[in-house]
Formats: C-alpha cells, sequence, structure tokens
C-alpha cells in the first residue's frame, strides 16, 4: 500500500490574494499604525514616523535576508540586546624556556639563513633551471639519507 508523503511543509499558504495571513497581519499593522499616527500627529508631524513605520512593515513583509523572514533577524538582534552575555577566553600558558634551548634555536635559524643566501647566489638566469636545480637537490638529499 502506498502512503502520501506530504511535501513543501515549509511554504505557507496564501489566504489574503497574494499574501500569507503573516504578510497580511504585518501590513495591516502598519497601515493601521500609520493612520493612527496621521491622525493624532497631522500630516506635518507624523511625516517621519509614519514613514519609519510604513518602512518597517514592508521590511517586515518582504525583505527576506538569507531566504528567511526578517521577523527572525529582529527577533535575534531583540535576544542579544537584552540577554546577557557570557564573554569566555582562553588564557595560554606560557612556557620557560632553558637557555640553552633559545641558543639552539638561534644557531639554526643562523645556519638555515646562511644556506638560503648560498642557494640565493648559485641560483640566477631562469626560473625553469632554478626549479630544476632545486629539485635535483632536494633528491640527492633524500638519497642522502637513505643511504
Amino acid at each position: 500500500m502506498r502512503f502520501k508523503v506530504p511535501q513543501f511543509l515549509d511554504i505557507e499558504d496564501k489566504i489574503f490574494g497574494p499574501f500569507t495571513f503573516s504578510q497580511f497581519v504585518f501590513l495591516a499593522g502598519g497601515g493601521g499604525l500609520c493612520y493612527i499616527l496621521f491622525k493624532l500627529l497631522g500630516f506635518l508631524l507624523g511625516f517621519i514616523p509614519i514613514i519609519l513605520v510604513a518602512g518597517f512593515s514592508l521590511a517586515l513583509t518582504f525583505y527576506r535576508p538569507n531566504d528567511k523572514p526578517f521577523i527572525n533577524m529582529v527577533e535575534s538582534g531583540f535576544k542579544y540586546f537584552t540577554r546577557d552575555k557570557l564573554y569566555i577566553w582562553k588564557k595560554e600558558k606560557k612556557e620557560i624556556q632553558r637557555q640553552d634551548v633559545v641558543e639552539d634555536k638561534r644557531k639554526n635559524v643562523k645556519d638555515i639563513e646562511a644556506q638560503h643566501r648560498i642557494n640565493n647566489i648559485r641560483l640566477g638566469k631562469s626560473k625553469l633551471r632554478d626549479l630544476a636545480w632545486s629539485l635535483d637537490v632536494l633528491d640527492l638529499k633524500k638519497e642522502e639519507k637513505e643511504q
């Protein structure tokens, strides 16, 4: 026997024309609040608050950052500003090195720098020749270690 599996569960139904129920509520609420501001403050004093409320209600209705409703972003921002924050940091332990170990590291660095100077003097005209020479040197070093 075959069962029908529901699909597209995350898509809201269009109830009021092209709008879902939540979109209709945001538009109707924003329009109603704009009308109340117009009646209370008049056009000149209420112009800026009406524009802000209308913009916010339009953003709630149509703006979808990262393909998610804008109300999710507003809710997350509200929670961020109202909740306590926990700051965690990781304390690093500094190791105390002995003087002879530090000197050995300095000698290693000096030896590496000297080796680079020698290689740079030897290498020259073309990058292909330099690459071939470095590959030959690396192969020779591997052979010496194997023997």
